[in-house]
């Protein structure tokens, strides 16, 4: 069989290199350890031709306005479907604990979500399934572009939710210790946007824009059941008074070992230690 190694990057003095976040949440991970940090994160991304046209656009136009294609069926709706299976399949044999995929709500994009995923795992598994969704489109002649917000105007952007959980808020009455990691997060937002793009909230200032199922960047705030919030909990959640919480914020581009590693630091770690 073939091997997929993931690799950290250093200089040849043995310093990290300024790219790879993964030693700094390891660190975090291994101190909050005790508290079990889970993740789960929804992937977004859009499909393209070599030249950069969306998949199912028309040339030199646009489709249909949105509606249709969140989760649709049928060749007129639908565009790329082989390359998602294609994907989800090679996650399967790669050991990838992918959770499922599904068509969005622009024509051309798509989601696929990994997890649930204890610590360190997370992001590292998330970087090999791009890797594999890069691979898997090279063979179909498509570019996978996680570009947050590929389109201007009336459309979609895209983003990478990260769902989270410690021990405590997945125990009866966890809904307490959500609602305290929210006041948490909420003193940190400007801290955490800066780290939920590679461009420090520069890409996410095309995405969030209080629009199009998403907070303004400049605005935290938090809701149940919320599309539109910074943080939402899911109805069941708080229905059964314990679970996880949704961070709707990190850009599809986002670096999942710099978006895991600030939220289990904001919401687990003393603040001297932050």
């Amino acid at each position: 069989p073939n091997k997929l190694v993931l690799c950290e990057t250093f200089h040849h003095d043995g310093a990290t290199t300024t790219t790879n976040y993964r030693k700094a949440c390891v660190e975090t991970m291994n101190r909050a350890e005790k508290s079990h940090p889970w993740f789960g994160i929804e992937q977004e991304y859009t499909l393209h031709q070599k030249d950069g046209q969306l998949l199912g656009w028309p040339t030199g136009g646009y489709p249909a306005p949105q509606g249709p294609y969140y989760c649709g069926v049928g060749a007129n709706r639908v565009f790329g479907r082989p390359v998602v299976e294609a994907h989800y399949r090679a996650c399967l044999y790669a050991g990838i604990k992918i959770a499922g995929s599904n068509a969005e709500v622009m024509p051309g994009q798509w989601e696929f979500q990994v997890g649930p995923c204890e610590g360190i795992e997370m992001a590292d598994q998330l970087w090999v399934a791009r890797f594999l969704l890069h691979r898997i489109a090279e063979d179909f002649g498509v570019v996978v572009s996680l570009d947050p917000k590929p389109v201007s105007g009336d459309w979609n952007g895209s983003g990478a939710h990260c769902n989270y959980s410690t021990l405590e808020m997945r125990e009866k009455g966890g809904v307490k210790a959500i609602h305290e990691a929210i006041d948490k997060l909420s003193k940190q937002h400007k801290e955490h946007i800066c780290c939920y793009d590679p461009a420090e909230g520069k890409d996410n200032e095309r995405r969030l824009t209080g629009q199009h199922e998403t907070a303004d960047i400049h605005t935290f705030s938090s809701g149940v059941a919320n599309r539109g919030a910074s943080i939402r909990i899911p109805r069941h959640c708080a229905e059964q008074g314990c679970g996880y919480l949704e961070d709707r914020r990190p850009a599809s581009n986002a670096d999942p070992y710099r978006v895991t590693e600030i939220l289990v630091r904001t919401t687990v770690l003393p603040v001297s230690e932050q």
